[in-house]
């Protein structure tokens, strides 16, 4: 089915063009939640009230960028209501890192390892899970973090500076990268800031 044919019936309410949308997007949209959620219930759930807020919207999507890309961001802002509806977002862990680790990007685990480096990321405390996953892979600015989590924009460089001081201390712990000595960092060719 098309994706023009699957938005067609998706705004007539038709179920099999739901369900053609829902297979062809819910593996990539769950791998989103995933990131946002502490464990797979969680970010199934936070999947499946993604997609009823989508087929609810479906009617405001204008062809204007992708369908994928309209889809993703009803998804992520999902699960940040939903974090900030069970109040995990207010979880906070005040770890102080001295100085930063700088790890050269030649160290930079191969793809049998990402899963390894996905399971770090999802292990950081949910306020820097969140701002990391938000600004380094959804590419959107402190001041639109600020504004989705309300929170102060000096708030959204704190965490993220820390949430990537923390993964890299995970990393290392779990020799998935090295410690390094030069000024190359691990984050300032991967992650942004």
């Amino acid at each position: 089915m098309t994706e023009e044919l699957m938005l067609a019936g998706c705004i007539r309410n038709n179920a099999a063009a739901q369900e053609a949308l829902y297979n062809r997007f819910s593996p990539r949209m769950l791998g989103v939640c995933y990131r946002f959620a502490k464990n797979r219930e969680d970010a199934e759930d936070m999947l499946q009230e993604g997609f009823i807020k989508v087929f609810t919207q479906i009617h405001q999507y204008r062809n204007e960028g992708a369908l994928e890309g309209w889809i993703r961001r009803i998804i992520v802002h999902t699960c940040i209501n939903i974090l900030k509806k069970n109040k995990k977002f207010s979880e906070s862990v005040d770890i102080i890192h001295a100085n930063s680790i700088h790890i050269k990007e030649e160290v930079i685990p191969s793809i049998m390892q990402a899963k390894q480096v996905v399971e770090c990321i999802r292990s950081l405390p949910i306020g820097y899970r969140t701002v990391l996953n938000l600004y380094a892979i959804e590419g959107y600015s402190h001041k639109e973090i600020a504004g989705m989590l309300d929170i102060e924009e000096s708030t959204s460089r704190s965490q993220y500076t820390r949430a990537k001081a923390m993964l890299e201390d995970i990393l290392i712990k779990k020799k998935i990268i090295q410690k390094q000595k030069k000024k190359e960092t691990f984050f300032g060719a991967v992650l942004p800031g």
